[in-house]
């Protein structure tokens, strides 16, 4: 049976949905299209476009209506809960992939928070939503019992476990203010803070990107987050930093510019979530957005070293750590990378456990 190859895009980003997709892929960046080149190699690839600012709940129902070729129901006990609309973008005769039945099997890649996005939603295609379950025209996807269809699901530099990115700047006993940095880098730092600032809505804040991403918040997601066993899952961490004698870490000199100043911060801190998660020196080798501890199994899942030999279901699958910045496995953004070689390593890995 051929798989089918779903690419998910992760915070601020896009897909082939979106017009911005035609005029340059997130997938491939500077390098050209990752998905037309996978096609030509002979996979079945698609790009989808979910809400970029959205909470991981709200991709994932996106991601289903895509799938489906529906329109976007958020659920009942959710949209009430998180106030906002029940339904959302409606995909009706204009669906991601042409067949979407028992006998598909997809692979779910997710860069960055399209990693929370791809696990949530395996788990509640699996195993569904109690709460959406008491309510009147449930969605079939808050339903579950479709977890059969999921061949592999794959995290690329995703904050699985969460990112100090978003921690270190609520903890008063951290003061950023006091490392240096050059004039190019502060001007970089405000010029990419003002473009990528997202306007919030009448949504409760619970319902972003932003929270789930939080250290606390990851660990709460990994709890509801099951691990299938006949899914097989694989981790992609990325570095971009380069540890000191001193024990932290600084940016490395290919690392993208726009990541140079929370890379230099993410790799000295070191403190106490709100919840109580320590984070240690093992937290500050990061990718300039993503520490690399975090890009690694979920917490309470098991995991183990990839053996491209013997790769098992249910147990998550670590890919050796790719040493480039936040963006590196996306083609970079001022700087380009061909990523295409690993893109068919990772993908005939997965296509030899096909049966």
């Amino acid at each position: 049976m051929d798989l089918t190859y779903i690419f998910v895009h992760g915070l601020s980003g896009w897909g082939s949905y979106d017009e911005q997709y035609k005029k340059r892929p997130y997938w491939g960046m500077g390098g050209g299209d990752l998905i037309h080149y996978l096609r030509r190699c002979g996979f079945i690839c698609y790009a989808a476009s979910v809400a970029p600012s959205g909470s991981a709940w709200d991709r994932a129902c996106e991601l289903y209506a895509q799938l489906a070729g529906t329109r976007t129901d958020y659920g009942i006990a959710h949209s009430k809960e998180y106030n906002h609309e029940r339904f959302g973008p409606d995909f009706t005769g204009r669906p991601l992939i042409p067949v979407w039945n028992s006998d598909t099997r997809i692979v779910l890649l997710g860069h960055s928070f399209g990693g929370a996005t791809i696990r949530l939603f395996g788990e509640l295609l699996a195993n569904g939503d109690p709460e959406e379950q008491k309510t009147e025209n449930c969605s079939p996807f808050f339903a579950g019992g479709m977890g059969d269809r999921i061949h592999s699901i794959v995290t690329l530099a995703a904050p699985t476990n969460g990112t100090t990115a978003y921690d270190m700047s609520e903890d008063p006993s951290f003061d950023a203010s006091a490392v240096k940095f050059s004039l190019f880098h502060r001007f970089l730092s405000r010029l990419v803070s003002n473009h990528t600032k997202i306007r919030m809505d009448e949504r409760d804040v619970r319902d972003y990107a932003s929270y789930d991403m939080h250290i606390d918040n990851a660990r709460a997601l990994n709890e509801r987050i099951k691990t299938l066993p006949h899914v097989y899952y694989y981790a992609v961490p990325c570095s971009g930093t380069l540890a000191q004698p001193d024990g932290t870490h600084i940016p490395a000199k290919n690392m993208e510019p726009m990541f140079y100043m929370r890379a230099k911060l993410m790799g000295m801190y070191s403190g106490t979530t709100r919840g109580g998660t320590v984070i240690d020196s093992s937290w500050r080798e990061n990718d300039g957005l993503v520490n690399t501890v975090s890009a690694m199994a979920p917490a309470n899942a098991p995991y183990r070293a990839i053996d491209p030999l013997h790769i098992e279901p249910g147990i998550w699958n670590v890919w050796p750590t790719v040493y480039g910045d936040h963006m590196y496995l996306q083609g970079g953004l001022m700087r380009k990378h061909d990523i295409r070689d690993f893109y068919i390593r990772l993908l005939q890995t997965i296509e030899s456990t096909r049966k």
